[in-house]
């Protein structure tokens, strides 16, 4: 155990408290359950920039960091779909979760060929993660802050999120393509 996976875990056993918190009938708990996600947030850039720094990579870490992350966001869009449930909020939800679970698999394969190098993390991703993290923080505040409509600015966010999730997909699968087309002769 080092301090990359032990954030990484801190991560992953936040899920269940901002759950809790999020359902709690208090007016404490919405910004109690944004404080908790936000603060997943922040470890997850932590545990990257400790992992480099310290020299504390591991095959273990290199796993269970986007497995945290896919877990947090697509548990944060669940809960946010549970108390707004219109079409457009569920079709964001959709769409992240479903492109999460499309670029994991893609990367999986690539791997599996030995070309995973091909599908790393782009700027584009990380940019979709900032603002997805931001939006969904909004999101799970849900009331206004001196005057500033807070969740109606996580949605923005998290569209924007969505369409640049859509965008580093298409990325990825550009960058894969040359390996996809050529598996049909496999």
């Amino acid at each position: 155990m080092n301090l990359p996976n032990a954030l990484t875990w801190l991560r992953i056993l936040m899920i269940p408290a901002i759950v809790v918190l999020f359902y709690l009938p208090y007016g404490w708990a919405d910004p109690a359950a944004c404080a908790g996600f936000a603060f997943a947030g922040i470890t997850d850039s932590l545990d990257g920039y400790y992992a480099r720094k310290l020299g504390q990579t591991s095959r273990l870490g290199a796993f269970l960091d986007p497995v945290a992350d896919k877990l947090i966001v697509a548990c944060a869009l669940v809960l946010i779909v549970s108390r707004d449930p219109r079409w457009y909020v569920v079709i964001v939800a959709i769409v992240i979760i479903g492109r999460e679970i499309a670029v994991s698999a893609l990367r999986e394969w690539m791997a599996e060929i030995g070309a995973r190098g091909r599908v790393a993390v782009s700027g584009w991703g990380k940019a979709k993660t900032i603002l997805q993290i931001v939006g969904l923080s909004c999101m799970l505040f849900r009331r206004d802050l001196l005057g500033l409509p807070i969740y109606r600015i996580g949605i923005a966010l998290t569209v924007v999120a969505a369409a640049l999730t859509l965008w580093s997909m298409v990325l990825y699968l550009r960058l894969a393509w040359p390996e996809l087309r050529g598996s049909s002769n496999v």
